[in-house]
């Protein structure tokens, strides 16, 4: 029999009979295919909602299929979101998922979890045609931005930073007269910024300045003035590499300038570990321990007066960071550092502040903050301790 038999068509053209056999299948599978491929999870199951914003919804997941799910909640009632709005979906039993790309490929890819559910499948978004991904037991959703942002050939560096930015001045005319200008500076950027996933790298970076001048009559009426001023400046850069979800290698900069301690500069250079001992939705404790090198220049005294010299320091830095989110998203940020050299004992010294920022309008709000440094050298004619709290205006990055 010769299998290659042929049927005619209108054209005059013959077509393989095996290939019409092949097309009719194809044509008949495809339907069949599209129906189980979008087939929603109609199964309902106690859930929770994380959307991009980081609002959280608590209710029962009535359908999935394609690119949204169906939702009820007791006070919201049903609705259908669509998964790009989606940053997490966990489901009774501990069963979320995420999804993330290769380097240097365009298909998505699944972290499962071995303890989820088995039947626990959902659709992430697709990327550049209509398909849909059915995932036995994967761990959260991460919808294609965040997706997108995890990529490490695409996470930048100026990319991520979350933080505040504060301000505030102080004016005086009268008798005495002068000005007082306060600005910080604290951001955070951890790499991935999606909390599902296992974080690599977080790098930290502060700056605070303070800065005035009071002028007033030594004798009122008479033309001798007297010039009080303040300057007192901080900044540090830390880069921490991780190695467990919990510890990690970090490498430490700052600079130091404060007037009322007879302190010109102080350089501090070191590198260490450090672990995470509480972390969760809310709050986050960090401790610290590095080696460091530490040069301390002061301020230079007028001819004749007994002066210190400058010191290049050796030595070991214990600290502790503590962070809590309150409700509407304020914040607390606590943090104390001790520093103690090894070849001059004597100059040990510590620093230590809180801040508390309130949110009042989108963005903008209001923080106080309280810092304490305390330097056991100090130039001689200073005091040993420098206290300053601060209230300004604060923009918040989410």
């Amino acid at each position: 029999m010769n299998i290659f038999a042929h049927v005619s068509v209108r054209s005059g053209r013959r077509i393989p009979l095996l290939i019409v056999l092949c097309l009719s299948a194809g044509i008949a599978a495809n339907p069949l295919q599209s129906q189980t491929g979008a087939k929603a999870d109609s199964k309902p199951r106690r859930a929770v909602i994380v959307f991009a914003n980081g609002d959280q919804l608590t209710g029962t997941l009535l359908s999935r299929t394609g690119n949204s799910v169906t939702f009820q909640n007791d006070i919201v009632g049903k609705f259908t979101v669509d998964m790009s709005k989606v940053k997490a979906l966990r489901t009774e039993g501990g069963s979320d998922m995420t999804t993330n790309r290769k380097r240097g490929t365009q298909a998505p890819v699944i972290q499962a979890s071995q303890n989820a559910a088995p039947d626990s499948s959902i659709s992430p978004p697709s990327y550049g045609q209509n398909e849909q991904t059915a995932v036995s037991g994967a761990n959260a959703v991460v919808d294609t931005a965040a997706s997108n942002k995890e990529v490490p050939d695409k996470s930048g560096p100026f990319r991520g930073w979350k933080g505040t930015v504060t301000g505030g001045a102080t004016n005086i005319q009268g008798t005495a007269y002068g000005a007082t200008y306060t600005a910080a500076i604290a951001l955070a950027r951890s790499v991935p910024a999606v909390t599902s996933l296992p974080q690599r790298t977080r790098t930290i970076y502060n700056l605070s300045e303070t800065y005035g001048k009071l002028t007033q009559p030594v004798i009122p009426g008479q033309p001798d003035v007297s010039v009080a001023k303040t300057s007192i400046f901080h900044t540090d850069l830390q880069h921490n590499k991780y190695f467990t979800p919990r510890m990690y290698a970090l490498g430490t900069v700052a600079f130091d300038h404060n007037y009322s301690q007879g302190m010109s500069l102080q350089q501090t250079y070191g590198a260490g570990v450090g672990g995470t001992v509480i972390q969760n939705a809310v709050q986050q404790l960090d401790v610290t321990g590095a080696i460091n090198y530490q040069r301390l220049n002061y301020m230079s005294l007028p001819e004749g007066e007994d002066s210190l010299e400058n010191m290049n320091l050796m030595g070991v830095t214990f600290g502790e960071t503590y962070t809590r989110t309150f409700p509407m998203h304020a914040t607390l940020t606590q943090s104390v550092d001790y520093s103690q050299p090894w070849n001059t004992p004597s100059a040990y010294q510590w620093n230590g502040s809180i801040a508390f920022t309130v949110p009042v309008y989108h963005h903008f709000g209001v923080g106080l903050s309280l810092s304490n440094n305390y330097l056991n050298t100090p130039q001689i004619g200073y005091k040993k301790n420098s206290f300053q709290s601060v209230m300004g205006i604060t923009y918040t990055f989410f």
